[in-house]
């Protein structure tokens, strides 16, 4: 990814793609590792929407929320900052602040809109098979996920048909490749 050398605003990267495909593996990397090209040192930020979506069928109002509480205000004098959803108490929970100043990294599904995309300073969408990206969150997640994935599908294929998130993308990452030789 390559930084506009104009921008001085702190990197703001979004990553999304479908449950399974591999943004969290990549948000890891960016975070740990930085990408210099990006504005992006190791150590950003990170913010997952699985942490504020509230239940299975939340993934609008999380995406909404990312919009309204957290890209909107990163900027300087802004104050960003994102409510955790409790899974187990099925409720919000507490607030938590992020720094303006500070690069951030989200990832998630929802997280590429078109209102985020303006404000982002990249735009990554990330993509695997649907077989292979079901055996990944089944995997990851387990049958708690298994029962629940049409449900999820169904708002997420919502949430493309919207948003059409892949065509705001900078960069498309395909991750079947990755299954393959791991």
């Amino acid at each position: 990814m390559r930084r506009d050398p104009g921008e001085r605003r702190p990197a703001l990267i979004l990553v999304d793609g479908p449950s399974g495909s591999g943004k969290s593996t990549l948000a890891d990397a960016l975070v740990r590792d930085g990408d210099p090209d990006a504005g992006l040192p190791p150590g950003a930020q990170l913010l997952r929407l699985d942490d504020v979506y509230p239940g299975w069928d939340g993934l609008e109002a999380a995406t909404r929320h990312l919009e309204h509480h957290v890209v909107d205000e990163m900027r300087p004098g802004g104050r960003p900052r994102w409510r955790r959803w409790d899974w187990t108490a099925d409720a919000p929970a507490e607030w938590h602040d992020l720094d303006p100043a500070r690069p951030l990294v989200i990832e998630g599904c929802g997280s590429l809109t078109r209102a985020a995309a303006r404000r982002a300073t990249h735009r990554i969408w990330v993509e695997a098979d649907d077989a292979v990206r079901r055996a990944r969150a089944i995997a990851r997640d387990g049958e708690s996920f298994a029962v629940e994935w049409e449900r999820w599908d169904a708002h997420w294929r919502a949430h493309v048909a919207r948003e059409d998130p892949r065509a705001l993308a900078d960069v498309v990452v395909r991750t079947d490749a990755v299954a393959a030789a791991g």
